[in-house]
């Protein structure tokens, strides 16, 4: 398609509406890119018939939502939305369970083309990171906002899934920017008008200001970041403590924070909604057990071990509970993560009914000095002899081969 003659709203190459201007566009290398509507985006991408469709991906009726595509997102479904609200909200949805091994794949594949452009790409998350592309328009003989168009036009064109794109000078900009037009967003934020635009945003805009934090900050009179950039930095700081100085740097847009390499994941963890909420520990100690014995998989296969575990519960009025327990040294084993998330399960028995049950270890480290020998459990030598064996009968023959009395029969529970 060719550009309209003298119409200024089109690009001069090939005639797009979508264009974007800006005083410093060549100058701008931070990014932060983040795929739009990501699980339900892969899932239409599959099956075109779902294409103009509602669809929520998610865990069932009992279940919350993972994501929505913009479709239901216009009903007002939201992520980590009761799935039965929004099935309220949006009765014609499409619910698909999510596919986690499909989308890591199709993640993977997002970020290598970010790594053809650039080494500095930093994962937030499975469909979201910081790129600075300074010094790469040698390379890509572009500046960074040309060859990060390039890119989106890429993803779309061999993913067949979109992203939006924000570009800045500094890494909460960047990030800002990346949310304002989605789907299919490229918007830019320069650092000379930084601090107007900033003027009347909601304090909520700064990273680390919550639902909670912002209600501190209501009480004391302050709801959008103007009056945080009227503020001196000392009295921010003696109201709010480090938190303070945050406010005082973000809210004039300084963040003088690096694009770094980080690859490796902070949590190796599994979970599981129930289809109905449980108090015994009859009905959730098996559970347990067998989410242990998925993080210490995914743990020996990635050779990574963890030294806290953490134990995470949902009630039925959907109030989050989570127990960390610091090990004396690192751990991949099923055995000794179940044994001290049973532990801090125990403590919570208390009649009170859960949704939601979950397990996973953080602070992780290499294996080569895990699960050294415990002096004071004489048995725990023995039991993880007995694991290794189990764990070289699940690869030859499979998950299912064999259990332990503490998993078996787990099937008939109800649980997604």
């Amino acid at each position: 398609m060719r550009p309209v003659a003298g119409d200024r709203r089109r690009c001069r190459a090939c005639g797009s509406p979508r264009l974007v201007r800006h005083a410093e566009l060549e100058r701008l290398t931070i990014a932060h890119v983040d795929c739009d509507a990501f699980y339900a985006s892969v899932e239409k991408r599959d099956n075109p018939e779902l294409a103009d469709k509602p669809v929520i991906i998610g865990g069932g009726k009992r279940g919350v939502v993972s994501t929505a595509c913009y479709v239901a997102r216009i009903h007002g479904v939201k992520s980590a939305m009761p799935m039965f609200k929004a099935l309220e909200a949006c009765p014609d949805a499409v619910v698909i369970k999510p596919d986690m091994e499909k989308y890591a794949r199709v993640g993977r594949e997002v970020r290598r083309m970010m790594q053809d452009l650039t080494p500095l790409v930093q994962p937030l998350s499975i469909d979201e990171a910081f790129l600075d592309l300074a010094g790469t328009e040698r390379l890509h003989h572009d500046p960074a906002s040309r060859t990060l168009a390039k890119f989106a036009r890429r993803v779309e064109q061999e993913i067949g899934i979109s992203v939006s794109v924000g570009l800045s000078y500094c890494k909460f900009l960047a990030k800002v920017a990346s949310d304002m037009n989605k789907p299919r967003g490229f918007s830019v934020i320069g650092e000379a008008e930084a601090v107007e635009f900033l003027k009347e945003r909601p304090v909520t805009l700064i990273w680390g200001v919550g639902k909670a934090f912002a209600a501190t900050l209501a009480a004391d009179g302050i709801t959008v970041i103007g009056q945080l950039q009227q503020m001196d930095e000392a009295v921010l700081m003696k109201r709010y403590g480090i938190m303070g100085k945050r406010l005082f740097n973000l809210s004039r847009g300084q963040d003088d924070r690096r694009v770094h390499l980080n690859d490796e994941a902070k949590t190796v963890s599994a979970e599981t909604t129930f289809f109905e909420d449980y108090s015994r520990a009859e009905d959730l100690v098996p559970v347990l057990r067998a989410l242990s014995e998925q993080v210490s998989r995914r743990l020996k296969k990635a050779a990574l071990a963890g030294h806290t575990v953490v134990l995470k519960l949902k009630t039925q009025d959907f109030k989050l509970r989570t127990r960390n327990r610091r090990l004396d040294a690192h751990t991949q084993l099923a055995d000794r993560i179940f044994r001290e998330g049973l532990a801090l399960l125990e403590k919570e028995l208390d009649g009170t009914r859960f949704r939601l049950l979950g397990i996973g270890v953080s602070e992780l480290g290499d294996s080569t000095r895990a699960d050294p020998p415990d002096l004071i459990d004489q048995d725990a030598g023995r039991r993880a002899k007995a694991e290794a064996a189990m764990d070289r009968l699940h690869d030859k023959f499979g998950n299912k081969s064999i259990e332990t009395g503490y998993t078996f029969g787990r099937g008939k529970r109800g649980h997604g």
